[in-house]
């Protein structure tokens, strides 16, 4: 299907999500209004949180060979270049926002031959959809890793090898994990693996979104430098986790703000973490 036809899908069954599900509508406007955006902006939300759920599979199951270039358009790829040529590796960090699966995609059709990616991704519960995860996802140029102390591993390699790694430091991590941090005003548990995997590796850091065009003409891929230094450890380990986990919130509000109808509102960013996997 062409992706125009896609998205107007997508809108239809993200405008019924919205209609049916009072408990979505009621979080979707509570975290919206945190950000100042009026209930008209958090229904058009609605809608391109539905365009994201139809874009996915349309790009999972997409042939590898035929390439996204028609439907990307690039600003501040000079920063990506820049990063790669000083070979310290490459830290790519974005919200729920926008296409963000084709962030990593388009990197890796654009960039993975040179300095591959990897990404982070929570895999499914049942097997069958966890394979499918993996299969979806790898491309050429570009590897999955899944959310858990192995994933880290890889992750942590990838950097030391001056590869690239790509993650969305606005999900819940598991307990023990990350730290409760302001978002949007609000405390939420925030993770400590972005800024962790920066300080341990001394990569480049750059902030990245892949905001929706209208009218089905694909995605506006964006690289910026983050807005403030990552915060020195001082040796105090809570102090240190809050301020980094702070300063990461700050960057993603930042991010939000360029395009924040895009942002996934509907997700329960406030919620609880949940225990670690294996853990009773």
């Amino acid at each position: 299907m062409p992706l125009a036809w896609v998205q107007s899908l997508g809108a239809v069954l993200g405008w019924l999500a919205w209609a049916l599900s009072p408990s979505y509508r009621r979080r979707l406007l509570a975290n919206a209004a945190l950000a100042g955006l009026t209930p008209a902006q958090a229904r058009r939300s609605a809608l391109q949180a539905g365009r994201m759920s139809a874009e996915a599979p349309w790009l999972w199951f997409r042939d590898a060979g035929r390439s996204l270039a028609p439907y990307l358009v690039w600003d501040g790829a000079e920063q990506v270049d820049a990063a790669l040529a000083a070979g310290r590796g490459l830290l790519l960090l974005t919200p729920h926002l926008g296409g963000f699966e084709f962030a990593a995609r388009g990197y890796a059709e654009r960039w993975g031959a040179q300095q591959p990616i990897t990404a982070l991704y929570r895999p499914s519960r049942k097997a069958s959809l966890a394979a499918l995860q993996v299969h979806s996802r790898n491309a050429p140029g570009m590897r999955v890793a899944p959310a858990s102390l192995a994933g880290v591993r890889q992750m942590l390699r990838a950097l030391k090898k001056g590869e690239t790694v790509g993650l969305l430091p606005d999900q819940v991590p598991p307990r023990g994990q990350g730290a409760w941090a302001p978002f949007f005003g609000q405390p939420a548990y925030t993770m400590t693996l972005a800024p962790r995997l920066a300080m341990q590796t001394g990569c480049t850091v750059l902030l990245t979104w892949c905001d929706r065009l209208p009218g089905g003409r694909g995605f506006r891929l964006s690289y910026r430098p983050l807005p403030a230094p990552l915060p020195v450890p001082t040796g105090d380990a809570e102090a240190d986790d809050l301020a980094v986990t702070t300063a990461m919130n700050q960057a993603m509000e930042w991010v939000i703000s360029q395009c924040p109808e895009q942002y996934i509102w509907g997700y329960n960013r406030y919620k609880n973490p949940r225990k670690p996997e294996g853990q009773a």
